[in-house]
Order: structure tokens, then C-alpha cells, then sequence
């Protein structure tokens, strides 16, 4: 493609994205076949219909048509430094290929960082807006596990949980990512301003629309695909059942991404949608280690869980046996610890003596009990369990 051929693309996409909302299959299915500066042109009025479309449909784009102007559009980006990253370009995350006629028709970018190389190490923490402070504290501590780890959060900028996820990137020094579902050079909602002008300092400001449009209900649902397919999979913290958090999830689950969930209290109706999801094939995830093991690479291993290891756990096998052959209260014959400990009279001797070098038992007349250091040690081992 020569530059003057890749100038007419550049700007038939910018185009396009003034007249076709984000998703749209039908428009997707007309640039893969017809190319994007014929797709402008007939909706431009330039020859003949594009196919599928109704009589009412084509009249409400021919009216954004008229209304689109591209160079505009490109003056006030690079006004506001946004650039815009169309398919096939260097920075163009090709994930988002998968996303098959309902690509976006290019993305416009706010921040220094490479889109592709940061989108390719990137995991989606979404959720919640009316969120509890342990959903809070739990996206913030994921995304500043993430970050520590050298993976990019990706979220929507919105209240509650995405809010929580940034700012624990950014808290970290790490790598962030806003999808918004609006023009990036007005960031919504006005509440995060601020916020979303430190990320397009430090990390990235991603959006489908071009500069000055506005969000409705619909495009926040077709973010979310977005959001599913830059990343390696999708963590859900705190979400309702008709949360759109769960369509980040179910987009993610679709196009084969992980698909992660955060377990809240079984009481909260804000948790719900997230265990819905555990019940079906979602993965339970309570921190960074264990996210990573999921989506990265072989050997990146969370850590095993256990608990704390009691000086108990390090005696030998037949030792504690023999321990655990004593009665909790009176004293106990040496033949009735060994046939406890189903051992030898000799062996249960000479482990008595170990465990009695150890502060576990004492001699008392010809018998043997626990100490009461050993008694305190086997309530705790009953607490446990």
C-alpha cells in the first residue's frame, strides 16, 4: 500500500467511526469485503447502496455522513494528543482481530506507551461500581500484585472497581490501561478526570469514538468486548447478576480468554454474579500469583498454600503416633500408649523419652500424660481443623 493509499484508509476509517457505532457487524462485514474508503464513499452518496441495510437505517447514516469530517476529527486529536491506530498498523494489537466483523474500526490512543507490546503482557480486572470497600481493597491489591509482576491492568475508568484497579496499578509504579466508551479527549465520568489524565500520563487511554463523542448505556456493553479481547483473560471483582462487568466476562469466555472470578461473602448480592460465574467454568482467584499462573507462562507457578508449619508437623511419623496415643487428661500405661500407637512396648519407651526431651510428656509414677505446653499445642492443632 503506498502512503497516499494509506492516507485514504487512515482517513476513511476516521471517518467511519463519526458514522458507524462501535461493533457494528453489518458495517465491519461491508470494509472486509468492500474496503474502507469505498464504504465511505457510498456513504457519502457515492454509488450504489451498501448491501443489508434498511431504507430507515441508510437515511440515519447518510445523516452522520454528512455531518463527518475526518481531517477535522484528526486536528483536534493530535490538538489533544490522541493518535489513531487503525488495523494493519504497527501498534495495532492484533488480538483484537479475533473479534472477527466486530473489530473496531481503529482505536484512538492517548499516552506515550506502545498499545500492542502493552496489550500483549495485560489482564482485565473489571466490576462492580457500587462497590463494597473489601471489592475495593481486593481489585486495588490484585492490579498492584499485576503491576509488581510486570503485567499491564486494563479496566473501563469507571467508578468502583475500575477506579480501584488504576489506581492500584498506578499506586505500584506499574502499567494501566482505560477503555473508555466515549471520545478519550473528554474522559467520563468527570468524577475521574483526574484520574484518567494521570493514566494518559503514565500508561494508556484507549477508545473506540471519536474526539468530543459522548457515552450511552449501549456503548459501555460494546467496551467491554474490547476490554475481553486486548487482554489474556478477564478477573471479575464483586459484580451483580446484571452487572456489565459479567459481559466483559462472558465476551472473554467467547473468544477463549481466561475467564476469573473473586469470591465475595454468599450474603452479598454484589458477589453474585461473580459466584454464578465460579458455578460454570470461571476460575476462583484470590491474588496476583495465582492470575499469573493462569494466564502467563509455563513456570510462572503461585505459590503452594498451607498452614503454618507446627513444631508437631516436624516430629517423625512414629513419634507422633505414640503422641498422639495419650490420653488427653490422666496418665496412661506404657502397654496401653504402645497398643494406642499399635507399636512395640520398647519402641513406645524410647519414643516417650524422645517426646519427653522435647517437653511433649513427663513421667508420672508408672505412667505417662502430656504436659501442659502439649495440651495447649493440641487444642490449637483442634482449632485448626
Amino acid at each position: 500500500m503506498s502512503p497516499a493509499e494509506r492516507l485514504d484508509e487512515l482517513r476513511a476509517r476516521v471517518f467511519l467511526t463519526r458514522v458507524v457505532e462501535p461493533g457494528d457487524a453489518t458495517a465491519g462485514q461491508w470494509v472486509r469485503e468492500l474496503g474502507a474508503p469505498e464504504t465511505a464513499a457510498r456513504l457519502r452518496g457515492h454509488g450504489p447502496l451498501l448491501p443489508g441495510v434498511s431504507g430507515r437505517r441508510w437515511e440515519g447514516l447518510r445523516a452522520r455522513a454528512e455531518r463527518a469530517a475526518p481531517d477535522r476529527d484528526l486536528a483536534a486529536a493530535d490538538e489533544a494528543g490522541m493518535r489513531f491506530v487503525p488495523p494493519g498498523a504497527a501498534e495495532w494489537p492484533r488480538q483484537l482481530d479475533d473479534l472477527g466483523d466486530a473489530r473496531p474500526l481503529g482505536l484512538w490512543v492517548r499516552g506515550p506507551a506502545d498499545l500492542r507490546m502493552w496489550a500483549l503482557r495485560s489482564v482485565a480486572v473489571v466490576g462492580a461500581r457500587a462497590c463494597t470497600e473489601y471489592g475495593a481493597h481486593m481489585a486495588a491489591t490484585l492490579a498492584a500484585g499485576l503491576a509488581e509482576r510486570g503485567w499491564v491492568v486494563v479496566s473501563g475508568g469507571a467508578y468502583g472497581i475500575d477506579g480501584a484497579a488504576h489506581r492500584g496499578a498506578l499506586g505500584a509504579h506499574g502499567a494501566t490501561i482505560a477503555v473508555l466508551a466515549c471520545g478519550i479527549d473528554r474522559p467520563y465520568p468527570r468524577g475521574h478526570t483526574a484520574l484518567i489524565d494521570r493514566i494518559a500520563g503514565q500508561g494508556l487511554v484507549v477508545g473506540e469514538l471519536p474526539p468530543g463523542d459522548h457515552p450511552t448505556p449501549g456503548r459501555f456493553i460494546l467496551r467491554n468486548r474490547v476490554i475481553a479481547a486486548l487482554t489474556r483473560g478477564t478477573v471479575v471483582v464483586e459484580a451483580a447478576h446484571r452487572s456489565g462487568a459479567l459481559v466483559t466476562a462472558r465476551a472473554a469466555r467467547r473468544l477463549a480468554r481466561h475467564t476469573m472470578g473473586v469470591p465475595g461473602p454468599a450474603t452479598s448480592a454484589l458477589s453474585a454474579g461473580v459466584h454464578e460465574l465460579l458455578r460454570q467454568d470461571a476460575v476462583l482467584v484470590t491474588d496476583a500469583a495465582e492470575i499469573v499462573e493462569l494466564v502467563g507462562g509455563i513456570g510462572e507457578l503461585a505459590p503452594e498454600r498451607h498452614g503454618p508449619v507446627l513444631p508437631r508437623d516436624l516430629l517423625p511419623a512414629a513419634t507422633r503416633q505414640v503422641l498422639a496415643a495419650l490420653p488427653a487428661r490422666a496418665p496412661a500405661s506404657v502397654a496401653d500408649i504402645a497398643r494406642g500407637a499399635q507399636t512395640s512396648r520398647d519402641d513406645a519407651v524410647a519414643r516417650l523419652y524422645e517426646l519427653r526431651a522435647l517437653g511433649y510428656v513427663e513421667r508420672h509414677d508408672d505412667g505417662w500424660k502430656l504436659t501442659r505446653q502439649a495440651k495447649i499445642s493440641i487444642r490449637a492443632d483442634a482449632r485448626e481443623c
